[in-house]
């Protein structure tokens, strides 16, 4: 018997993606609960990206907006949190506790230590004053149910305490004690992100007491969450998973090691799938368009993406710091990108003309009119722009 690794050539990594990530039109989601769990995270720090994503991924996206609504605030079904990478996703509730130990208790302690290392320097009260800061804070949450910080701060006006962040430097600046603070008990999984002040493009964001969790360990943890990722998302290399969890090397071998995922050849080396993926999709996926919004987790779902998105498309479809903008698909690659005009038109644009022809062109334009359709008269700019979208849009 052969211990060579099956090969996973970028087509079957592309059928995979469709059939996993809910692109094609037979695997369509019925609720934002369904897209959430089979992609295990939704990037929320851009809150449009949340709806625009859910959106692409249902059968009938007509009631995306309610819908996504009423898993985040009355249900609590979806909860958006800090998890991986020190980012904000939307989870499905119950991998909240898996999030909070794999990922969020290490960068909790880094920060509460950071916040008062600066207090410090700057003089401010020590630890004993910010403890009751943040007691009082938390219990006027709770009385409140949801709250701004501007609010919190007409219970506890020591919020309001400023100082100087690194005076003399080139990166000086004021800091707000409710910015951070707030921030610290986010990444401690105490308090989450609530309803926003507008609508669900806005991002002014209330803050709500975290919904109680187990405290679960963090290898178990670590493993529960590489498990559902590498599901969803596998192949993966160990740079890719590295690069989505945020973990070091050794974490994430472990975790690799306590699942027992099989290894695979892909184009960039070794990859892994979890135990007993190793088949190929049954049967052929039809060709299928999307258009996905900036930092969709399918886009930014590896750091290796050559086999979905031609490296020379990068600094069109990418800021300066890495965030993807929107992005057009035509069966599995990335081939171009769209935007929002003012008068509500869904403008896209071809980049690579690979394998494009009248059905794609027809499939694209499908897309482009069934997203305005639901999003109607609300205006989308992404929060991180890129060069082609601010073009399309203009």
């Amino acid at each position: 018997m052969s211990s060579t690794p099956r090969h996973i050539a970028p087509a079957e990594r592309r059928a995979r993606l469709a059939l996993r990530h809910r692109l094609t039109r037979a695997g369509a989601a019925a609720r934002p609960e369904d897209v959430a769990d089979s992609l295990v995270a939704l990037h929320g720090t851009d809150p449009a990206t949340v709806c625009l994503a859910v959106g692409a991924r249902l059968a009938d996206p007509a009631g995306t907006v309610e819908e996504t609504a009423r898993a985040l605030y009355e249900d609590r079904t979806l909860i958006r949190m800090h998890g991986m990478r020190h980012t904000v996703f939307v989870f499905p509730a119950e991998l909240t506790a898996v999030v909070h130990a794999s990922t969020g208790l290490a960068v909790a302690a880094r920060e509460r230590a950071s916040l008062v290392k600066d207090m410090a320097k700057a003089g401010a009260p020590d630890a004993v004053w910010l403890k009751e800061v943040e007691d009082a804070t938390l219990a006027a949450l709770a009385r409140r149910g949801q709250a701004t910080a501007a609010e919190l701060a007409e219970d506890e006006p020591r919020l309001r305490e400023q100082w100087v962040y690194a005076p003399g430097k080139s990166y000086e600046g004021v800091h707000t004690l409710s910015t951070r603070l707030l921030r610290v008990l986010g990444v401690e999984g105490r308090i989450v992100r609530g309803r926003p002040l507008g609508g669900w493009t806005s991002n002014q964001l209330r803050w709500a007491v975290a919904p109680p969790h187990p405290e679960l360990d963090v290898s178990e943890a670590q493993s529960a969450l590489l498990r559902r990722w590498l599901t969803a998302c596998g192949p993966a290399t160990e740079a890719d998973l590295k690069w989505w969890t945020g973990w070091r090397v050794t974490e994430v071998r472990r975790a690799l090691a306590a699942i027992g995922a099989e290894p695979v050849s892909l184009e960039e080396g070794t990859g892994y799938v979890t135990a007993g993926d190793l088949a190929p999709p049954a049967g052929p996926v039809a060709p299928w368009a999307a258009l996905l919004p900036s930092l969709d987790p399918t886009a930014m779902g590896w750091q290796y993406r050559d086999w979905y998105l031609a490296p020379e498309l990068r600094p069109a479809l990418f800021d300066g710091s890495g965030n993807v903008g929107p992005t057009v698909w035509w069966d599995g690659r990335v081939v171009g990108s769209w935007a929002q005009r003012p008068d509500g038109e869904i403008a896209w644009r071809v980049l690579d003309r690979t394998g494009i022809g009248g059905e794609a062109e027809a499939a694209i334009g499908e897309a482009a009119e069934r997203l305005r359709g639901w999003v109607g008269a609300t205006r989308v700019t992404p929060r991180f722009r890129t060069p082609v979208e601010r073009e399309l849009s203009a």
